[in-house]
């Protein structure tokens, strides 16, 4: 597998879970606009159109992980010129550094409730180069939830993204 680019960092976003679950905003909107078999005319569907466009707006503007880690690259005002990297070992450094200030819970037996770091940094070491998107997301003593992610760019799953930033 072959793949040629750089690479973006996102996050860290910390909130409840129940935030992290409402999908509807975090998923782009589709790139026809809402579906056309919507009649604003019938209140059940209109309700269902400005849901949809709320969403939208949702996902444009705010800052709640993506359900699919390539669809970050979409989010223009997340992205930033110090979170753009064209060397993985820079980016697997910034997940080092995330993860260091922000440690997951550990449970009430001393047993491990997440894989460690060692294991996450080997893993992201050998998909990075791949152009395969690394996402790291685990429960905080605090019982809220982090999520932060480095997006392969151009992104081999949504190819027809474009760059946000190309790195300098």
């Amino acid at each position: 597998m072959s793949w040629s680019g750089h690479w973006h960092g996102y996050g860290p976003w910390i909130g409840p879970s129940k935030v992290y679950g409402q999908e509807g905003g975090r998923r782009p909107p589709h790139p026809n606009g809402p579906p056309a078999v919507l009649n604003a005319e019938d209140n059940k569907q209109q309700h269902v159109l400005d849901r949809y466009r709320e969403a939208a707006a949702e996902f444009q503007t705010g800052n709640v992980p993506p359900t699919m880690t390539g669809y970050w690259l979409l989010k223009k005002n997340q992205v930033s010129a110090d979170r753009t990297w064209a060397d993985s070992g820079i980016a697997l450094a910034w997940l080092t550094k995330q993860y260091e200030a922000n440690p997951p819970f550990e449970r009430a037996d001393g047993l491990p409730a997440y894989g460690g770091l060692d294991s996450k940094l080997e893993y992201a070491t050998d998909v990075l180069p791949l152009g395969v998107d690394v996402s790291w997301v685990y429960y905080l003593a605090s019982k809220s939830l982090i999520s932060y992610s480095v997006a392969c760019c151009p992104n081999r799953f949504h190819p027809e993204i474009d760059c946000p930033l190309t790195p300098q």
